[in-house]
């Protein structure tokens, strides 16, 4: 028989590797939620049908993303389609409905207001700004350097 002490020190040590072993198996499952995000942006993805593609709940899913990532699956996905929809508005080759349908959104009002919020002045204004400004900046720079931040934090513009 065994002392109690060793079966308590057993019972912890694999309380502690279960625990380790869900974690890096939680990460994994918000690596590929991420992935799908990136992948499948165009598409109509919401938090219910990413959850149910790696077995969770929608609530926990969004708890577990942000604990990763630092942002809800949704900002994220709105974040992904922003970021490509200012390529495609820097290109100059579409109109702004045209972007907006192509990333995913399905209303050019949410589109238009996540992206002010995102970037800080409207798609329109974009379009007309931007190709200039990052004129003769290799494209990867470009991307780099125009960004959209999340979570609202785009600078108002002076006298807004």
């Amino acid at each position: 028989m065994y002392p109690f002490s060793q079966l308590m020190s057993a019972w912890k040590n694999m309380l502690m590797t279960s625990a380790s072993e869900i974690r890096l198996e939680t990460l994994r499952r918000m690596r590929q939620v991420r992935d799908r995000i990136d992948r499948d942006y165009a598409q109509p993805l919401n938090v219910a049908g990413l959850a149910r593609g790696v077995f969770m709940s929608a609530g926990h899913l969004s708890r577990q993303f942000k604990l990763a990532y630092g942002e809800s699956p949704y900002s994220y996905l709105m974040t992904r389609r922003v970021e490509r929809a200012m390529a495609l508005l820097r290109r100059g080759e579409l109109s702004v409905t045209e972007v907006c349908h192509m990333v995913g959104f399905s209303s050019l009002g949410t589109f238009s207001t996540r992206f002010s919020e995102l970037v800080g002045i409207p798609p329109s204004a974009y379009r007309r700004t931007q190709p200039q400004a990052l004129a003769g900046i290799p494209p990867c720079l470009a991307k780099q350097a125009s960004r959209p931040v999340r979570n609202q934090e785009a600078p108002t513009p002076e006298g807004a």
